[in-house]
């Protein structure tokens, strides 16, 4: 089998026991997979959720607690007992294991991304397995966020994953709920994740130990799609699972083509999905053309209005002349100098700017209006 690189994202429900306790038996079956995919040339990143389930216990709450303080403090507790079983299993295996805490204002943050990108990076290099946590006893976005689904997706993006592997208790994708419809028929495969089926699904988690449902997981296998990245939503026992599942044989669903696109690069990756919007330019149609069929970079010429306050190296929302939004990019000129040198040809608005460079918005600092892009920003509304 080719080599390929994985993301392994593991729910609390599938590292507790009926009490809600980390359950050391279910971990070490995560870590033998985990291990046997490592031995075969494999590439992992793990993404691990448990701890706030893993620490509440430790604190004295019969059950998992509602409140937000309660939550970060399980966490904080938590974290700890997670990453000291996780060390103390690897190490059985002669594997090295690093602990990274993001949060999604981490993404937000163009600087912060890169760095946790060369972070990644170097510990994969290092054969290192990194594994990643919602930084839960600090960030109350997570605590809504759809447990650590989301940031499986993102993760995977982020370093050009091949495969993300989402395990959680049930196996895979039904046309039904099974524990209401016994008969439910299940999604083996799906080329990709239709927006009615993702307003069909419930939202709702069926553990008492988890935050995200089924919702949550299809959400993130969308993004994942968008950047690129293959996924699998469903269950498995043994030390072969994650083989089996990589293999194309595991127990639930797979979501998106065996080929999928060229993953985004970093920077385009900000801008799509993280990037807050700081204005609106609005072009004529020979700019749309040129933008969206040709590859081409947005000129001054084709800018027919500025819309807002901005700097220079923020992110604006590119619309054509019927208001339709075209997609997001990075600008190279402040909204007052861009309104002064609009409709200009390249040159006299260079002259006029002052600037050695023509591109209001550079086609590498450029990206499409997709369906992630409107989910994202209809998520920072929220």
């Amino acid at each position: 089998m080719e080599a390929k690189r994985i993301v392994v994202k593991i729910g609390s429900s599938s590292l507790t026991d009926v009490h809600g306790r980390l359950d050391q038996k279910k971990l070490n079956e995560h870590v033998d997979a985990i291990a046997r995919l490592k031995s075969e040339g494999h590439e992992v990143v793990l993404v691990s959720s448990g701890a706030v389930a893993a620490g509440y216990s430790g604190l004295g709450y019969p059950a998992r607690p509602v409140t937000i303080a309660g939550k970060q403090a399980a966490a904080a507790v938590g974290q700890v007992m997670l990453l000291s079983s996780y060390a103390a299993a690897f190490w059985r295996h002669g594997l090295t294991i690093a602990q990274l805490l993001l949060a999604r204002q981490d993404f937000e943050r163009r600087e912060q991304m890169s760095h946790a990108y060369s972070a990644l990076s170097e510990l994969i290099k290092r054969s290192v397995i990194p594994i990643i946590n919602e930084n839960d006893s600090v960030s109350l976005e997570e605590l809504t966020f759809g447990d650590n689904d989301m940031l499986s997706a993102l993760v995977g993006g982020l370093i050009h994953a091949d495969f993300l592997v989402i395990l959680t208790d049930v196996n895979g994708l039904y046309k039904k709920n099974p524990n209401q419809f016994p008969n439910a028929g299940r999604y083996d495969y799906l080329p990709d994740i239709p927006d009615e089926l993702l307003n069909e699904t419930s939202a709702s988690s069926g553990s008492k130990v988890g935050t995200g449902g089924m919702k949550s997981k299809l959400r993130a296998a969308k993004t994942a799609l968008s950047l690129g990245v293959r996924t699998f939503i469903g269950s498995g026992s043994g030390a072969d699972k994650l083989v089996q599942i990589i293999g194309g044989t595991g127990d639930g669903t797979y979501i998106g083509e065996a080929h999928s696109g060229p993953s985004l690069k970093v920077a385009k990756q900000w801008i799509a999905l993280h990037s807050p919007i700081s204005g609106k330019v609005e072009i004529d149609d020979g700019a749309a053309h040129a933008l969206m069929k040709n590859g081409k970079s947005l000129l001054p010429a084709g800018v027919r209005k500025v819309i807002g306050h901005f700097l220079a190296g923020e992110v604006i929302q590119i619309i054509d002349q019927r208001n339709h939004v075209l997609g997001k990019g990075q600008v190279n000129y402040n909204s007052e100098t861009l309104n002064k040198i609009k409709r200009m040809a390249s040159e006299t608005a260079m002259h006029l700017a002052r600037c050695d460079r023509p591109e209001v918005v550079h086609r590498d600092n450029w990206v499409p209006w997709t369906a992630s892009v409107r989910q994202s920003a209809a998520e920072r509304k929220r």
